[in-house]
């Protein structure tokens, strides 16, 4: 079934410990569609410059990804630059180029308008808001944000916080909207505001999946369950790892006929595998020659180290 995810497209500047790269293919929609287009059908909505060439645009589509989503306007596409020299785990932004993103304001194409299922990536819950409120009919939304919306647009984030099926942060967004420093404190309060469920990524220590009485519409909340990563010799690049995570995790429940507790541990295993082949390259690199076999090697692997 159809995933339909909105969000950035854009170019990366980077610089960490294995080097440093300009302007390199990024931007969340295109890691979450990349790494979700192994499980099933991604459609794309976003805004590009004209220097987004049909090079870029091939990198998605070779891997049957609908870009007919993705609007083009005069300029340039959103640019970030930022350095993990000083922490893997933390990236210091050091420019924020919007440039046509700026003026974004998303579009659903008709041939979208049957997606089963909407993800709504990391942007302004103003447009978040906007998109869902154009697909009505969708199973399931998931969304990501991160501490500048939390911060500074609290009100608007709320309103698509009760929209939301999944919400997929990390700790310090998870402590930041919560106020709680506790972990399934800070869980049981998110939940409180709207998502059934909730997913706190903590980077290179794995993930936590925690689930209301809503979570799976039979009233029960079942214990938290946390998914390992993969064991990496080098992190190049994690930029994209947390994006990367999010299209494993809900490409694999579109592939699925229904959500089951048991259908959403595997997912969140899939999304580590996902998020690992992401930084193992600077930027969509690693995920552009990854191969169904070499996904499965890896879920295989990871369900070997975690269980007995």
């Amino acid at each position: 079934m159809a995933i339909l995810v909105v969000g950035s497209v854009a170019f990366d500047s980077l610089e960490t410990p294995s080097g440093k790269r300009e302007r390199v293919l990024g931007g969340a929609a295109t890691h979450f569609a990349l790494a979700a287009s192994f499980f099933t059908d991604v459609r794309v909505v976003g805004v590009v410059g004209e220097d987004f060439l049909p090079a870029h645009e091939a990198v998605l589509t070779s891997k049957g990804v609908d870009t007919t989503g993705i609007e083009r306007a005069p300029g340039l596409s959103f640019h970030w630059t930022g350095s993990y020299v000083k922490d893997l785990n933390a990236a210091d932004t050091l420019a924020t180029d919007l440039n046509v993103f700026a003026e974004f304001s998303p579009k659903i194409p008709t041939s979208y308008e049957d997606s089963d299922y909407l993800f709504l990536a990391n942007i302004d819950p103003v447009l978040q808001a906007q998109v869902r409120s154009q697909m009505p009919r969708v199973k399931m939304v998931a969304g990501d944000t991160m501490n500048y919306w939390i911060g500074a647009h609290r009100e608007n984030l709320l309103k698509v916080l009760r929209e939301l099926d999944v919400l997929l942060i990390n700790d310090g967004e998870a402590r930041m909207l919560s106020g709680e420093s506790n972990g399934l404190r800070a869980a049981e309060k998110i939940m409180e505001l709207g998502p059934k469920s909730l997913i706190v990524k903590h980077g290179e220590y794995g993930a936590t999946a925690y689930f209301s009485a809503r979570s799976f519409g039979d009233g029960v909340a079942r214990r938290p369950f946390r998914s390992p990563t993969m064991p990496l010799g080098e992190v190049m690049d994690p930029t994209g790892a947390g994006d990367s995570f999010a299209g494993g995790f809900y490409g694999y429940i579109a592939s699925q006929k229904t959500l089951t507790p048991e259908v959403f541990r595997t997912a969140m295993f899939y999304g580590s595998v996902m998020g690992s082949f992401a930084v193992e390259q600077f930027g969509t690199e690693r995920l552009q020659k990854t191969t169904k076999a070499e996904i499965e090697e890896r879920f295989a692997h990871l369900k070997e180290i975690s269980h007995l």
